[in-house]
């Protein structure tokens, strides 16, 4: 619906108030209740929104360390504009109408810390080229029966999650918690994000859900909408979802994998599929390959973007470690499908369910444009078997700060971002790196208290 259109619909339907949100620079979702009024009078030029969003950790400590906003700049309004097309209404919430925003205008310029915006420029410079990129984010998480309060008097220790052992692909499990499952399964369908399936993985109160794939943007909304919406979803049922990347050693990580594919702009013709070429792929995704894998050391941080992100990158636990790419392998950390033109894609296994949709899928699609632009050839062999023994090509950083000093000293990610988010978000990551560095963790209580 456009502008006119939305504004009936809410005097139509007498509703006095809507409710809209942005991602922050982790993902996490910032917003407000406002009265329709107001909304209508904000739609031309937006809603001031303090800067602070973009100039506080996601514990709401401000950044020392970052020149868009502080205490120097006296943190000052951003207009925060509604993008129409994401109207939904939240259907566990009384069907309150619902809007995402961001901080830039219609082609994505603006404010260089608003990953959305910086993704809408990335698909506006991917559609120039005549492709239509279609992505989708799949994800695992743990659900646990706690909430906020009982984590907090038990400070975090002996959490209990949902339901006890390892049971992938539990028809049982899910019988058991019907309820919760189910609301998942038609809610989310009900607020526009679609899943083509949703089922247990290996772990203790484990999920795992694959969103339909649509248009990067509207694909990445999804995702962001998808993380929040569970977790309020979750809530209503007694239930405490955690998308961190790796919450216990002894278990699996949890992933958010980026399928991805280009096609022409009427959406006839799948580009990257070729009859006539080895595994069914075409030029064009040998290119956009071989630019994610050149580029993957430059830009990391934006696939595993916390501290905790690199506990799950390890060998023998489903997430990959090496520069590598195979056909239908799973222990590479890009995957390669062909079943056939309409499924053909390529799959980035880096990203944790802990990423940034936006900063995801703006770096994928990023670095796959890189290659096509400079014809980068396909180099590097298909891996056969284990990932984790193939390290011909490079394996990945092994904490958040090298990642980070590595993607801050690039030109490629500077080329491919732009200098003002680059630097931004790197320094961003390197507060991150430096407010673990100074912590004291049980791991050392228990090893050195006593001992030493």
């Amino acid at each position: 619906m456009d502008k006119q259109q939305i504004v009936a619909y809410l005097k139509d339907k007498d509703i006095d108030k809507i409710k809209f949100a942005f991602a922050d620079i982790d993902g996490i979702l910032r917003g407000k209740i406002i009265g329709t009024e107001k909304f209508a009078d904000g739609l031309q030029d937006g809603y001031g929104f303090c800067d602070v969003v973009f100039g506080w950790d996601s514990g709401d400590t401000c950044y020392n360390n970052v020149e868009l906003t502080g205490w120097h700049t006296g943190y000052p309004d951003r207009p925060a504009k509604v993008d129409l097309s994401t109207f939904r209404t939240i259907p566990w919430q009384d069907n309150i109408p619902f809007f995402l925003a961001d901080f830039s205008n219609a082609d994505g310029t603006g404010l260089a810390a608003c990953s959305r915006s910086l993704l809408k420029r990335i698909a506006a410079e991917c559609e120039s080229l005549g492709y239509h990129p279609e992505f989708a984010q799949e994800f695992e998480w743990f659900n646990f029966r706690e909430n906020t309060q009982t984590l907090a008097d038990k400070s975090f220790t002996n959490i209990q999650p949902l339901t006890p052992g390892m049971f992938g692909y539990s028809i049982l499990r899910t019988s058991q918690n019907s309820g919760f499952y189910y609301d998942l399964f038609n809610l989310l369908k009900q607020f526009g994000i679609p899943l083509e399936g949703l089922h247990t993985e290996t772990g203790p109160g484990v999920y795992e859900a694959a969103i339909c794939h649509d248009h990067v943007l509207a694909a990445a909304d999804k995702a962001v909408l998808f993380k929040n919406s569970v977790k309020e979803i979750a809530n209503i049922h007694g239930i405490m979802a955690s998308f961190m990347a790796k919450w216990n050693e002894n278990l699996p990580g949890c992933s958010g994998h980026l399928h991805q594919s280009l096609w022409d702009k009427d959406k006839s013709k799948n580009l990257f599929y070729s009859i006539d070429s080895e595994y069914n792929m075409s030029d064009l995704l040998k290119h956009y390959l071989a630019g994610q894998l050149y580029c993957l050391p430059h830009i990391l941080p934006m696939y595993a973007p916390t501290v905790n992100s690199y506990k799950r990158l390890v060998e023998g636990a489903w997430a990959p470690t090496t520069v590598t790419w195979g056909i239908d392998n799973r222990t590479t950390a890009i995957r390669i499908l062909h079943p056939s033109e309409k499924y053909t894609r390529l799959e980035t296994r880096i990203p944790g369910s802990d990423s940034n949709p936006y900063l995801a899928m703006a770096a994928a699609l990023a670095s796959g444009l890189y290659g096509i632009k400079n014809k980068l050839p396909l180099n590097i062999k298909p891996t056969v078997g284990s990932g984790y023994q193939d390290k011909s090509n490079g394996v990945l950083s092994s904490n958040l700060y090298k990642a980070t000093v590595a993607m801050r000293n690039s030109p490629i990610a500077t080329e491919l971002f732009g200098a003002g988010f680059t630097e931004h978000f790197t320094q961003t990551r390197l507060w991150e790196w430096k407010q673990y560095a100074k912590a004291v963790t049980d791991w050392e209580l228990k090893r050195y208290f006593e001992i030493i």
